[in-house]
């Protein structure tokens, strides 16, 4: 039986601006499949412009029931950009790494947390302060690192990505602020080891 994914997050995960085989959710599980593991395409719970509560309320309205073989975050970027405090942050990504956690059936090594993009290198944020942006976002991704660290879950750093292809058209759907299928699959291909090794031995 093909094993099944929950994807939690924002507009980073949900792929704005993208078709749903370009989200980096979708991106990886092909990969996956290709390496040899049954995997579903996964089931997500995201939308443009939530924040960590927002995303916290999203869940309670869908109620999926689980456990799911598999389970990743991304959440945050709108925290950053609506300008909340990084301590509201760490209780509330803990608080959602919890569920994730949860969902995966109380196995840490069944959840994958990607690390928040860069959005101040994109045409998009032309006219903002990029270094306040770039200090604001490690602060965040220190933080939620650190939680995973402390509950034994994997954590991939896609931020290096985002800082350094950015900037460029081909890697921007077209509204210059959200990542291209091409970004996307950078994503995958950087989550790639770590998902296969999670998940070779529920294949």
């Amino acid at each position: 039986m093909a094993l099944t994914w929950l994807a939690l997050g924002d507009s980073y995960t949900i792929g704005e601006g993208v078709p749903a085989e370009g989200r980096w959710p979708h991106q990886l599980a092909a990969l996956l499949r290709a390496r040899g593991i049954a995997l579903q395409e996964p089931r997500t719970i995201a939308t443009t412009g939530w924040t960590t509560d927002e995303l916290d309320a999203g869940i309670d309205a869908v109620a999926p029931d689980g456990p799911f073989d598999f389970v990743s975050l991304l959440i945050g970027v709108n925290n950053q950009y609506r300008g909340r405090s990084l301590q509201e942050y760490q209780q509330q990504f803990s608080a959602l790494l919890q569920r994730a956690l949860a969902f995966a059936g109380g196995r840490p090594a069944r959840v994958l947390v990607l690390s928040i993009p860069d959005w101040g290198v994109t045409p998009f944020a032309h006219d903002r302060d990029h270094a306040a942006i770039a200090e604001a976002l490690d602060g965040y991704n220190h933080a939620a690192q650190a939680i995973c660290n402390a509950l034994g879950i994997a954590y991939v750093d896609i931020t290096d990505l985002s800082r350094q292809h950015g900037a460029e058209a081909a890697m921007l759907a077209d509204d210059g602020l959200h990542p291209s299928a091409r970004m996307y699959a950078l994503w995958a291909q950087r989550a790639l080891p770590l998902a296969e090794r999670l998940l070779a031995s529920a294949a």
